[in-house]
């Protein structure tokens, strides 16, 4: 399955690019970052038919590491072939945007920088693999 994180603005050379790019690339699966203008710009259509869209968003359900990885592996278990994880801009995701989601997600009630928002998707997907491997990366409790 692959992991599209399709993202408003630009990450440009930066801290967070380079822990964005060091957690992608320790992903077993196919990822692939697209960058939109802050404003305007269409989403690219989806690579691969079936997909899935989650939007990161304050009015997102909260879950833990665990969930979020189990909801992956279950997505790519029945045959979802895309799973396109959405950034908004500074103003979020309008009510339709929304409605237009399959998973909306939040990484707890604070408000982040889209960049740091990025670097912490990348590492929880990272994180979510590894869970699915089997791999010790993942402490509980």
């Amino acid at each position: 399955m692959l992991l599209h994180i399709i993202a408003r603005g630009k990450i440009g050379r930066s801290p967070e690019a380079e822990l964005v790019d060091r957690y992608l690339k320790r992903i077993s699966w196919p990822t692939r970052v697209t960058e939109l203008p802050d404003k305007g710009g269409k989403l690219p259509p989806p690579t691969a038919t079936p997909y899935v869209t989650v939007m990161l968003d304050e009015k997102g359900k909260q879950s833990g590491s665990m969930e979020f990885a189990e909801k992956l592996g279950q997505w790519r278990d029945n045959g979802i072939r895309e799973c396109r994880l959405l950034i908004g801009a500074a103003d979020g995701f309008d009510e339709e945007e929304r409605a237009g989601a399959d998973l909306l997600i939040a990484f707890g009630r604070m408000t982040w920088p889209h960049m740091m928002a990025r670097a912490m998707l990348a590492e929880q997907l990272w994180r979510a693999s590894s869970i699915l491997a089997g791999h010790p990366y993942h402490r509980e409790g």
